[in-house]
């Protein structure tokens, strides 16, 4: 493709197709009517070869200037196309980070130790200079130390929970022992009342009446 480019210092001297068609044009005039036909005719011949050569390599140059072109355009649509593409995927990771930001995650509504106390309290491994110093890890380390607490305190709740079922249950038992016994006082009280009013029915039964009515009143 690049053989027929007119290139170097042969095309700097060769002529254009306007001055071909000139010279060709030249010969067709009056000037040359008394001049050889047969020379004419070769020297005509000879420019018209050289004309067609030209566009010839006019053509071919014109072919490959659309190939580039045709190329750089199809790179060029390309790089558009990337371009669109990346614009896509930042509006996307722009949109996610703003989702991320306005996310209330439900630690920010959880009541945690506040840092002194964290300081004070938690585990050595958990409050190192450089966690303190590292806001995300620190906020990692406190919320673990707040669910270890929290499951702490939870068990302690739950065996005191038993404990306090137990005293319950202890005074339940109780409370019936107590009943139980009280009844049992009660019927005895009951049986030793109508045991005496029978002794008493008894000894009335038993003293005669004169004797009854000689009893002071």
């Amino acid at each position: 493709m690049h053989s027929n480019h007119i290139s170097g210092p042969e095309s700097a001297q060769a002529p254009s197709p306007d001055e071909v068609l000139d010279k060709l044009r030249d010969l067709s005039s009056s000037n040359h009517l008394q001049q050889d036909t047969a020379a004419m005719h070769i020297r005509a011949m000879a420019l018209i070869g050289r004309l067609k050569s030209l566009y010839r390599a006019a053509n071919t140059a014109t072919r490959f200037k659309k190939e580039e072109t045709a190329a750089a355009r199809q790179e060029m649509d390309q790089s558009h196309l990337n371009l669109q593409n990346l614009l896509y995927e930042k509006r996307h990771l722009e949109r996610e980070i703003e989702k991320c930001r306005q996310f209330a995650s439900i630690y920010q509504d959880i009541p945690l130790y506040n840092l002194e106390e964290f300081k004070r309290l938690a585990p050595e491994e958990l409050r190192t200079d450089e966690v303190i110093s590292e806001e995300h890890q620190l906020m990692l380390n406190r919320l673990n130390f707040e669910l270890a607490e929290r499951q702490r305190l939870d068990l302690k709740k739950k065996e005191l929970i038993q404990q306090k079922e137990e005293l319950l249950k202890q005074s339940k038992s109780k409370s019936s022992t107590s009943d139980m016994v009280k009844s049992q006082i009660d019927l005895l009280m009951k049986t030793a009342s109508e045991v005496q009013k029978k002794v008493e029915e008894i000894v009335v039964q038993a003293i005669p009446s004169q004797t009854i009515n000689n009893i002071p009143r």
